[in-house]
């Protein structure tokens, strides 16, 4: 059934956006979907890290043009209503989320692509805003996520001229973590997310909220969050394991809690 298929390995979940026959188009089913499996496979308490890729020839061509009615006629009130949710979901997962990019990723679903911790792709995958070709301004937060990766030129360069970015370009930029060859990118992505999920997860997305807050807070406010952050998980499972390995000089067992 067409949808997100839902999988486990271990620890870590991965979920596949599954509409090849339109390059994964969003729809708000298919994101309907996808929040509804991140809250399936998140309840869990032993998840520890996420995989969100895509099935066939790409990752998501973007929104699907043909299901603009089922927002109605107030389409940014539609988008809101159907879309945030969504890509609220991944920016604030509990969990670490690897997005494993398998050919193209172009406006919206560049924006999705992006609504993750780490990006991976594959050695064919292509990278594309699209929106000034039909007119129109980036949307589903990618003024927001872009500039932030790469910087306000390289962000408009690509929002302006709608080139198309490969993936070694995007590696090279500061999008991609890792590029693999097509036939690897499942297993470096489930590698990555593995390696996330050995960790401190707690801590590491707790890192990922500093991160996003810093950029409206002046840095007397940072250093205080900072110390208030680092308060509250000092007497966590992990932060008492990760001090007793130091001291004993062994590996830390982070168990996420």
């Amino acid at each position: 059934m067409a949808g997100v298929k839902r999988e486990r390995e271990g620890a870590v979940g991965i979920l596949t956006l599954d509409e090849p026959a339109s390059l994964n188009a969003m729809t708000p089913d298919l994101l309907g979907d996808l929040a509804a499996a991140i809250a399936e496979l998140t309840a869990d308490p032993d998840l520890r890290a996420l995989v969100l890729t895509g099935a066939g020839r790409g990752f998501c061509s973007g929104q699907n043009l043909k299901a603009f009615d089922s927002l109605g006629d107030d389409i940014a009130a539609g988008v809101m209503r159907l879309y945030w949710p969504t890509f609220n979901a991944l920016r604030t997962c509990r969990v670490p989320v690897v997005v494993a990019v398998n050919g193209v990723a172009a406006g919206g679903g560049f924006s999705l692509a992006m609504s993750g911790d780490m990006i991976v792709s594959a050695r064919s995958a292509t990278f594309i805003q699209v929106f000034s070709r039909i007119g129109l301004v980036p949307d589903l937060g990618s003024t927001w996520l872009l500039p932030r990766l790469i910087g306000r030129q390289r962000a408009l360069e690509m929002m302006l001229f709608n080139q198309p970015l490969p993936a070694e370009k995007a590696k090279e930029w500061g999008i991609v973590h890792e590029v693999f060859e097509d036939a690897d990118l499942r297993g470096g992505a489930l590698a990555l997310a593995q390696k996330l999920a050995a960790g401190p997860t707690r801590a590491l997305v707790a890192t990922r909220r500093l991160l996003e807050q810093s950029d409206i807070a002046t840095y007397a406010e940072q250093f205080q969050r900072e110390i208030t952050v680092q308060a509250a998980l000092r007497g966590s499972a992990d932060a008492l394991e990760g001090r007793a390995a130091f001291v004993e000089k062994r590996p830390a067992k982070f168990t996420g809690r």
